[in-house]
């Protein structure tokens, strides 16, 4: 049986992309590549030591205490290595009931799971097989990857997830790709990665959802969806609005969505932030 180090295990409703309002189950596991540090920075500059850096890692015992952030990441703590004694280790098993303990009827019903981070296409997709084989997990109908669209599957994994998709209904693996433009901070070389996204369509479902404040960073999601293309991706783009604070996303919510009504892409909401204030756990 295989560990998982699992930042947050919650239950909520989906509040982005294809499945916004459908009651989820959210496993976030712990790490990420990126570090995304220049979202709600003025163009060229990154958060480092004025905001996550000078929180005192240590003063914090539960993510629930942690302090939401108006830059930067808003879920720092999932990859921030300071920040790794609030993420514990736990068996597949053990993942397993706490989901089922956590579900409405203790039991999947029309929930779906939410598989987030992070990054968690990481090592821990490794373990993945495992954790969705258990006895409980059988009624689960529809699972999404929320990735940054530069990890591959391993072999097995991807195997296995063709396997578990056909016993399922059409569609039931979606991959939710968060590509990262110049507005997180990180480098198109290591972000946009076309043919990462190419082998997700080869599994499930994958649509592109990109975050932006302004008509720029709306220009430059129309430059990697191209690229895209190129490999042969035909899903939906949705735009997204910068912000992890209501104060801050209220700002650009509607230029978003009028951006994204120009490009003829859709609109996605972020119903967790005018819901409850996008609190840890939500």
């Amino acid at each position: 049986m295989t560990d998982i180090k699992i930042s947050e295990l919650f239950y909520s409703i989906q509040g982005e992309g294809r499945y916004m309002g459908v009651p989820s189950v959210f496993l976030r596991t712990f790490g990420c590549n990126f570090k995304c540090d220049g979202f709600g920075m003025p163009k060229g500059e990154k958060t480092n030591e004025r905001n996550i850096i000078a929180i005192n890692a240590e003063d914090f015992k539960s993510y629930k205490s942690l302090p939401l952030v108006s830059t930067g990441c808003d879920s720092y703590a999932s990859w921030d290595p300071r920040f790794k004694h609030l993420s514990p280790y736990f068996t597949t098993s053990d993942i397993v009931n706490n989901i089922v303990n956590i579900l409405p009827h203790n039991r999947w019903m029309d929930e779906h799971l939410v598989i987030t981070g992070g990054e968690p296409l990481l090592g821990w997709q490794k373990s993945y097989p495992e954790l969705l084989s258990h006895e409980k997990m059988m009624p689960l109908k529809e699972l999404t990857f929320e990735t940054n669209g530069t990890q591959l599957l391993y072999p097995e994994v991807k195997d296995y997830l063709g396997n578990w998709k056909r016993n399922r209904e059409k569609n039931c693996i979606t991959f939710s790709v968060s590509p990262k433009l110049s507005i997180s901070g990180e480098s198109w070389e290591e972000a946009i990665k076309p043919e990462v996204i190419h082998q997700y369509g080869e599994v499930g479902f994958v649509y592109l959802k990109f975050v932006i404040a302004t008509k720029e960073d709306a220009e430059e999601a129309e430059e990697a969806v191209n690229e895209y293309r190129k490999k042969a991706f035909r899903g939906p783009v949705y735009l997204m609005p910068c912000g992890g604070v209501e104060r801050v996303y209220s700002l650009n919510n509607r230029t978003v969505a009028e951006l994204a009504m120009r490009k003829g892409w859709r609109y996605s909401d972020r119903l967790q932030v005018p819901l409850f204030k996008n609190e840890w756990g939500t």
